[in-house]
């Protein structure tokens, strides 16, 4: 057999049917095999490669034992000449294996073969070939250097920066996503070293292929779109974590010495660095857009003060100085608070939440106000002029911000996008229909006729004409039809078009539609599947808060509820576990199977507590727990909560 393909699944079940699809049309003609491990997916993923990829063979993981483990476990069954190590989220080109086998055939001395990568807008990955990780190299890595000078040989060699994308060379590490190694390589070299669980067991491979007297080849003749950031978000401090623990692994490997110690400290700084930069990124990224529309509504607030006070009351000293410091930040924190519960700070540009979370606050403040003592209630006017001036505020900031962006003004607009869709008529049309039920709003320009079709008279334009059309109708979004049109026709339009338009995928029979726009992001996905309210941040957000809101409660009328409700021991034992987040106040059915649910804290009740001298059966359970999360709202756990209070 020539090849082995492995390819280990993480919850990735969209991406896995693509990569899947394009394996299937590459391998035509070629003696190969592919192997799916699944590490413990919740998602279907197993079930979809069952039913759509028969001929795949699969290894079902009851844990996660990471992606060095799981690679190995197929390896070890594998019997290809060669073996190739694939991530989930690829889609390589139709001529991709006949070329990397030919290459592979005629030198010998090839132990490894890394590809051309590219991600989801058809930007060039650098990542594609690098040098080892040395203390220099790791040095201008963590600290921005290679970055800053891009094509030097002294500060990028991580990235290998100065050797030319589109040329055949050697490179000292090659990208695990496509990793193509010559068996005899792999049994000189060893396997994958199961101590790194994810991150840098590629580094250590393509490190011992070398030792083992192959070299390792960057082969940009042929290329793959990467979805990156599938796996691990790379914002997040768990990669920070766990990418500069595999490179300390890596060091105390094949490092000795001082310059081990050295490289191992610097690495401990850079976790630290890099951990501290991640938090105060993520903290900066929360409260900038709060933190303005705060400062500008206060300074708003102080400007109208002084204008009431000169022209109402005739008298600039009229207002005492606590509505400053108690006020104002009083209006504030009602205004924003409202706002942000109504998810006007989820979606940046969404208008009618903030408004509507202003609107709400004002009804607030103004119940608040009627509660205040005498000293603290300067003017009702006031509050009334600070409410539209806090509409006309974070409205300006996000038109300015929306400007910066987006060139325009044109807010809550710029979801609706031009579409053109590349593929048969009756792709087109199947791929309009999965549109439509998903809710996704598009205007939709027209049909470009894929490179087989030799009259394109029924269709906008031929293929080769697509850069005029997007130039002439601004194209936003570009989805292409699979089944019509081949991967690297798919990629050399990308490539030619450029990162300034969202492009997406329609694999042939699926009821997915996959792209990505950020090579740091996870990719965009629109699929006709369940939707589950409770999953939404918003809504789990307005979770935590009617939980806290509850506990809160309980507190001062606990009188009347100890002594009149029947689950008086639920509440008393579980309002520490539910305040302080270790439990939910309504939450699943714990008898039912949960695992492809939305996960939730254990929750003290659950809907089939409503539900008197009922027997359920397990399918009742879990038809109970999916409709729970599917169709979730506040007012539903509220009601739910009352009538266990009030349960005898």
């Amino acid at each position: 057999m020539r090849l082995s393909i492995v390819i280990v699944n993480y919850n990735v079940r969209y991406f896995l049917e693509q990569a899947l699809g394009s394996v299937r049309r590459a391998l035509r003609g070629i003696d190969a095999e592919v192997w799916v491990v699944d590490n413990n997916s919740v998602d279907d993923s197993v079930r979809m490669v069952e039913e759509k990829f028969p001929e795949v063979k699969c290894i079902v993981n009851h844990d996660n034992p990471g992606f060095a483990k799981a690679n190995n476990q197929a390896i070890r069954q594998s019997s290809g000449e060669y073996v190739l190590l694939l991530n989930p989220d690829t889609l390589v080109e139709e001529d991709t294996f006949e070329k990397c086998l030919a290459f592979m055939d005629a030198h010998p001395d090839a132990g490894a073969l890394g590809c051309k990568l590219i991600d989801g807008s058809g930007k060039f990955l650098p990542e594609s070939k690098r040098g080892f990780p040395s203390p220099w190299v790791a040095f201008c890595k963590t600290f921005g250097l290679s970055a800053i000078f891009p094509r030097s040989k002294v500060f990028n060699q991580y990235y290998l920066g100065y050797l030319d994308a589109d040329q055949t060379s050697e490179a000292d590490v090659l990208a695990g996503c496509f990793m193509f190694i010559r068996r005899s390589a792999l049994d000189r070299a060893g396997l994958l070293d199961e101590a790194f669980f994810m991150y840098g067991e590629d580094i250590d491979l393509s490190y011992r292929i070398i030792q083992a007297g192959y070299k390792n080849y960057y082969f940009p003749e042929t290329k793959i779109i990467h979805y990156k950031g599938e796996s691990t978000k790379k914002g997040s401090l768990n990669y920070v974590k766990t990418f500069y623990q595999a490179m300390i692994i890596f060091t105390q490997k094949h490092f000795s010495g001082r310059q081990a110690g050295l490289f191992v400290l610097m690495l401990q700084a850079a976790i630290w660095l890099r951990a501290g930069m991640t938090l105060a990124k993520n903290f900066w990224d929360k409260i900038w857009l709060p933190t303005l529309d705060a400062g500008l509504i206060y300074a708003g607030l102080v400007v109208l003060k002084n204008f009431w006070a000169n022209y109402y009351y005739k008298d600039p000293d009229w207002f005492k100085t606590n509505v400053l410091w108690f006020n104002f930040p009083l209006y504030i924190l009602i205004w924003l608070g409202t706002a942000w519960l109504n998810g006007g700070y989820d979606r940046r540009y969404d208008i009618r939440r903030l408004v509507r979370g202003l609107a709400f606050g004002t009804v607030l403040l103004a119940a608040v106000y009627g509660f205040l003592d005498l000293d603290y209630r300067p003017s009702r006017a006031l509050v009334l002029m600070g409410a539209v001036w806090a509409v006309l505020a974070t409205l300006g900031v996000r038109a300015a911000a929306h400007f910066i962006e987006f060139k325009n003004f044109r807010l809550g607009l710029d979801k609706i996008r031009n579409l053109l869709i590349i593929g048969s008529n009756a792709e087109a049309d199947r791929v309009s229909g999965l549109l439509q039920q998903v809710g996704i709003s598009q205007n939709m320009i027209g049909v470009i006729a894929p490179p087989s079709v030799p009259d394109p008279r029924d269709y906008l334009s031929a293929f080769s004409q697509v850069g005029e059309v997007v130039r002439i109708y601004r194209i936003n979004e570009i989805i292409f039809c699979s089944k019509d049109i081949r991967s690297q026709d798919i990629m050399a339009c990308m490539t030619s078009l450029g990162p300034g338009i969202s492009y997406k995928i329609v694999p042939e029979e699926s009821l997915s539609i996959i792209g990505s726009s950020n090579k740091d992001e996870p990719g965009e996905l629109y699929t006709i599947t369940i939707r589950y309210n409770i999953a939404q941040s918003g809504q789990r957000r307005n979770k935590r808060v009617f939980d806290l809101l509850m506990c809160l409660t309980l507190i001062p009328t606990a009188p009347l509820w100890i002594v009149f409700s029947g689950r008086r021991k639920a509440w008393l034992n579980n309002w520490w576990k539910v305040f302080s987040g270790r439990k939910t106040w309504i939450g699943y059915v714990p008898q039912g199977n949960i695992t492809s649910l939305p996960p939730l804290k254990p929750g003290v009740f659950s809907p089939i507590d409503d539900l008197r001298n009922l027997h359920p059966t397990a399918q009742m359970i879990d038809r109970l727990n999916f409709l729970y999360a599917k169709d979730w709202n506040v007012w539903r756990d509220m009601a739910l909560a009352g009538r266990m209070l009030l349960d005898k």
